[in-house]
């Protein structure tokens, strides 16, 4: 059975935060929070995206932290979460940008070569039990400058030529992030296929680093633990933070 609360009820919205992924955080960890709980800022000042890298998010784009609470998961499902809520967010996307919006493993939306968003989710566990996930979703929205990043990022201002109310949008966002929510707690097959189906790169050769070895590989898959699958003259499976992505400028 599914829980009660729906993804983005309550739904709070903050003018500035330094971080809504600390925000809902806190808030979980304070037993203020519920599943669904989310927390959205029109403005981020410490955001944190993967590997310590920061999001810092200015007025106009999506800055969403989710409250999630697995009861139906164990620990060993972490990764098919992740695939939730990235196939929420690319569907999301999908609707404004068009059919060229792909997840590109691990975190990350895609528009044709360009980054448009990133997700990054943190898990708190209570011994072995997993008590609630705080999933953190930015994407590009309004944002028309990305300084040195400008060939590497784009917005749904860029693709599309309009201006959106990033709130209005939010609210949306949730709404698709529970249709995925529900098809995680129901039909794992079907969400692996569909979060291949948006798959960036599937099947084609992308380059990869790993320490000082760069080489070309097909890729293939990503596993149900979040290894992504390639394959050259053997087949390889590299963990998240293993190997770095090599792209053409």
């Amino acid at each position: 059975m599914s829980l009660k609360h729906k993804i983005g009820t309550p739904f709070i919205e903050l003018p500035t935060v330094d971080s809504t992924n600390n925000y809902a955080t806190t808030l979980a960890h304070e037993g203020m929070a519920r599943h669904g709980t989310a927390v959205f800022a029109h403005r981020q000042t410490r955001g944190r995206g993967q590997r310590t890298k920061e999001w810092v998010t200015g007025g106009g784009n999506i800055a969403l932290s989710l409250v999630l609470e697995p009861v139906q998961l164990t620990t060993s499902r972490m990764f098919s979460l992740s695939m939730a809520v990235a196939l929420g967010a690319c569907r999301f996307f999908t609707r404004y940008a068009g059919e060229d919006t792909r997840i590109k493993w691990p975190n990350d939306i895609y528009w044709r070569d360009r980054k448009a968003g990133g997700i990054l989710i943190e898990n708190i566990l209570q011994g072995s039990s997993w008590r609630f996930a705080v999933a953190g979703i930015g994407l590009n929205i309004n944002q028309d400058d990305f300084g040195e990043l400008n060939n590497r990022a784009v917005s749904l201002k860029q693709i599309t030529g309009r201006n959106f109310s990033s709130v209005i949008l939010a609210h949306e966002l949730c709404s698709d992030l529970q249709q995925a929510w529900d098809l995680l707690e129901k039909d794992q097959p079907e969400l692996t296929a569909a979060y291949h189906s948006l798959l960036y790169k599937l099947n084609e050769p992308i380059r990869l680093k790993k320490e000082n070895r760069v080489f070309e590989a097909l890729l293939t898959g990503v596993t149900l633990t979040g290894q992504l699958v390639v394959r050259h003259s053997i087949e390889e499976q590299f963990d998240v933070g293993e190997v770095e992505w090599i792209f053409e400028e």
